[in-house]
């Protein structure tokens, strides 16, 4: 099987999987276990940068792997259904920290809804979809906050009245009511997953097993999912036996 993946997106997704194990473990230490931090600030310029790198990885990883996937609406069903168990844990045990449209819930939905208008992508060249979507992901980066544009760049504030009705799961929530520990809409998220759609049309890294140096991080990128759904548990547990036994 290894001689047959294309390791540097095992690699690629790796590398964005240790980076987040990385930056949860500091947010739990920081924001759960309250300890002060004189660097790690999720507000602040340089962690923002940090979280934006391990997303925008996932997601365009993501969106590179559905085209070699063989049954995607089955990895998309997988995808929601732990999306689903995550959901269910967190309101459940953390309801400070419950989670109603991250990441794992966008790359489902981004799966299915691909799988069910694959057609359609397909007739579109790919270097006219990859422009297309990636100008559509920069001017709608900021829906989710009121306004077309990219990070601090306001171009145009939407109607007050398309997030009334608080459709969180399109990008267009009511933040006077709605709050999610993790959260990526659709709208712009599902443009980025796009780009990665249409740049594995244009370009293929070469199969094969990883060079010695990078196998630990291709064998991580290999298990995702696995590793996603059970860091928190693991790196919260610890820290809270740390907690109990210090």
């Amino acid at each position: 099987m290894t001689a047959k993946r294309l390791w540097l997106l095992d690699v690629v997704r790796g590398a964005a999987l240790v980076n987040m194990l990385a930056y949860h473990a500091l947010y739990d230490w920081v924001y759960v276990f309250g300890h002060a931090s004189s660097w790690y600030d999720i507000n602040g310029a340089g962690c923002h940068v940090w979280q934006q790198y391990i997303c925008w990885s996932f997601i365009l990883v993501s969106g590179y792997s559905f085209t070699l996937a063989r049954k995607p609406w089955k990895n998309g069903l997988l995808v929601a259904g732990c999306a689903v168990i995550l959901t269910a844990v967190t309101v459940g045990f953390m309801p400070s920290e419950s989670i109603w449209f991250g990441v794992l819930h966008l790359n489902g939905a981004a799966v299915l809804l691909s799988w069910l208008v694959r057609p359609l992508l397909e007739k579109c060249p790919a270097g006219v979809g990859l422009a297309a979507c990636a100008v559509l992901f920069a001017l709608t980066n900021q829906v989710p906050k009121g306004y077309l544009g990219f990070e601090t760049l306001r171009l145009w504030a939407l109607p007050d009245a398309w997030y009334r009705p608080n459709w969180f799961w399109l990008g267009l929530p009511d933040l006077t009511r709605f709050s999610s520990a993790d959260y990526f809409p659709l709208i712009p998220w599902l443009f980025l997953f796009w780009c990665g759609l249409f740049l594995a049309r244009l370009w293929r890294p070469r199969a094969g097993q990883a060079p010695a140096v990078v196998r630990p991080l291709a064998f991580v990128g290999r298990h995702t999912l696995l590793v996603y759904m059970l860091h928190q548990p693991v790196i919260y547990g610890a820290l809270w036996l740390w907690h109990a036994v210090c």
